[in-house]
């Protein structure tokens, strides 16, 4: 179970950056229909019927861009398959673990709910609200399957080991990361807004934006979670002060986000008795770079006119920032016996 929960957290690694890479693309409404691409099950089928002849509903087809939708799909439809079958396993075994099981289901439920709104992402056209949660969503499964992983190998090395007395978790370290565990998810959801809103452009200068420290921004506008259905957002609807607006509170929380990560990882590396535990020393250690990485490419990117490969990186960054900030939180967690984990 271990080594399929693994497979899956890679899987879904994969899936969120195929994900970022459909909507840099433009590749968003590559095939208007869900599940299939034009009634077809691959972009073959599509074509093919292009070349018989007929008219294919909605938008004209796109090869290119109907082909990265659909491996997108393919990838996110295996990972679908791979979770059915740990929650099976998690299930079966249940009378070992009631935390797995929890996991398990709570994993299950989650990746229905994403199904959902991959589906309304399309049938919406792009709708910016749905886009956003559907992002926030698959980081959170990617998030549940890496905890899960982290629960079966302490589980495992519980069982290898003998007991063994631990350094206590120190409270204020554990409170710092949970913290920056939240501003993150804040952050990352600002993220999904500025994408989906198609507002990483709104600010082409670094350290400013748009020549100044203050632009000129429409907050009024820039966060209206909820706009008319069946609008095609492709492109985006929004006025470039809106988009300012956007851009220039997702650098604010980058900051506050970096200020937050980094308290957290020195906290830990600066308590002697907690770099004592080899795991929470990498897990720090795996923070700060993942940190460091991240910024360095958001500044990049914004430096050299948004390539795609740069704002496909920032997207990894992002969820491998998330994996190494959920490693040092359950490193730092206590186990119910009082142990530490």
């Amino acid at each position: 179970m271990r080594k399929l929960t693994l497979a899956a957290v890679l899987l879904g690694l994969a899936v969120v950056v195929l994900g970022a890479y459909v909507r840099l693309t433009a590749a968003g409404l590559g095939c208007p229909d869900w599940p299939g691409c034009y009634g077809h099950l691959s972009p073959l089928g599509a074509e093919q019927s292009v070349a018989d002849g007929r008219v294919l509903p909605g938008t004209p087809l796109d090869v290119s861009k109907a082909w990265h939708e659909m491996i997108h799909r393919y990838a996110a439809s295996t990972l679908v398959l791979l979770i059915v079958l740990i929650t099976a396993l998690a299930i079966a075994s249940r009378h070992e673990s009631a935390t797995r099981s929890r996991y398990a289901i709570a994993l299950f439920g989650i990746v229905v709910l994403q199904a959902a709104l991959g589906m309304l992402t399309v049938t919406w056209q792009l709708e910016p609200l749905i886009v956003t949660l559907h992002l926030i969503f698959g980081l959170t499964t990617l998030g549940l399957l890496w905890w899960l992983w982290l629960s079966l190998r302490a589980e495992e090395a519980e069982l290898a080991a003998p007991p063994r007395v631990d350094t206590p978790s120190a409270p204020w370290p554990r409170r710092l990361a949970l913290v920056a565990l939240a501003c993150l998810a804040v952050q990352i959801a600002l993220g999904g807004w500025t994408s989906s809103n198609y507002a990483a452009i709104a600010c082409p200068d670094f350290p400013t934006c748009q020549g100044s420290f203050w632009p000129a921004m429409d907050y009024r506008d820039a966060f209206v979670l909820w706009r008319a259905p069946r609008i095609d957002y492709q492109g985006g609807v929004l006025a470039n002060p809106a988009r300012i607006a956007i851009h220039f509170t997702h650098r604010l929380g980058a900051f506050v986000t970096a200020c937050a990560l980094l308290a957290a990882a020195l906290a830990v590396l600066s308590n002697r008795l907690l770099r004592s535990s080899r795991a929470r020393r990498v897990a720090a250690i795996c923070v700060l770079l993942a940190l460091a990485a991240q910024l360095s490419i958001g500044i990049s990117m914004v430096l050299r006119g948004f390539p795609l490969w740069l704002a496909t990186a920032h997207n990894a960054g992002a969820a491998l920032t998330l994996l190494a900030l959920l490693a040092l939180v359950h490193s730092l967690r206590r186990s119910p016996g009082g142990a530490p984990a």
